[in-house]
């Protein structure tokens, strides 16, 4: 709702009450096409905090063991308004903490993807029968890496890659180490996918760009957005 008001703000200030009559017309309408942007601002805030409870409902029914834990919205879609109901995904932090008179959240860390259907967003609001939860901790996520880092390059020595990427970032290009491009990608075209079959629920394919996740009981493909890939390795593994 901030940006709204910040829009109004913002209009009153370019267009002022001394406003010639010709111009009222243009400021009218400009005023009007603001409001329309302030209503979808606040659409998708609104989405975005019902999507974020639903998720804290969702962990509170499915891992009970998490009594202490701060969840937060690391990625939400709505910069894609109006592709909203396609299929898409959304990611939270999630941290456990102390509970205390000032607590410090430096507990475990874990990244709960929330991956939608499409027509999980129509006239009526979010379905979320049409989202598949999958909550993974920093050990999976390397697992994940390791299998995509395999089928987006050469290397494909185990070992050698956790070294990299523990203290790597994945960029554009492949996996970097400081200023050096460690292990380089393959250079695909946007219709080129490489695939793995990591688990029982996923298969992981490279793209050009992207982390392509393929959900088995769905059937949908959602890619992951290389800065996104960037920001969930960050959270993990920056001290």
């Amino acid at each position: 709702m901030k940006n709204y008001f910040l829009l109004l703000l913002l209009l009153s200030m370019l267009f002022p009450k001394q406003v010639t009559s010709q111009n009222d017309g243009a400021a009218i309408a400009a005023i009007g096409g603001a409001m329309a942007i302030g209503a979808i601002i606040a659409s998708i805030d609104q989405m975005e905090e019902q999507a974020e409870l639903t998720a804290t409902e969702w962990i509170l029914h499915n891992h009970p063991e998490l009594t202490n834990f701060a969840l937060k919205t690391m990625s939400f879609d709505g910069k894609k308004a109006k592709d909203m109901s396609a299929t898409t995904v959304i990611i939270y932090k999630i941290q456990e903490f102390v509970p205390e008179m000032e607590p410090k959240i430096n507990g475990k860390k874990q990244v709960l993807f929330g991956f939608t259907s499409p027509g999980w967003i129509s006239d009526y609001g979010i379905d979320f029968n049409k989202v598949s939860w999958f909550l993974i901790d920093d050990v999976e996520w390397m697992r994940m890496m390791i299998a995509y880092v395999k089928v987006a390059s050469e290397e494909k020595n185990e070992t050698h890659l956790k070294e990299i990427l523990k203290d790597g970032k994945i960029v554009n290009r492949g996996v970097k180490t400081g200023s050096k491009l460690a292990i380089p990608f393959f250079k695909l075209t946007g219709d080129m996918y490489v695939v793995t079959d990591y688990s029982e629920r996923l298969k992981l394919l490279y793209n050009e760009r992207s982390l392509g996740i393929f959900l088995k009981e769905t059937r949908d493909l959602v890619q992951i957005g290389r800065g996104d890939i960037i920001d969930i390795h960050d959270f993990f593994f920056e001290e």
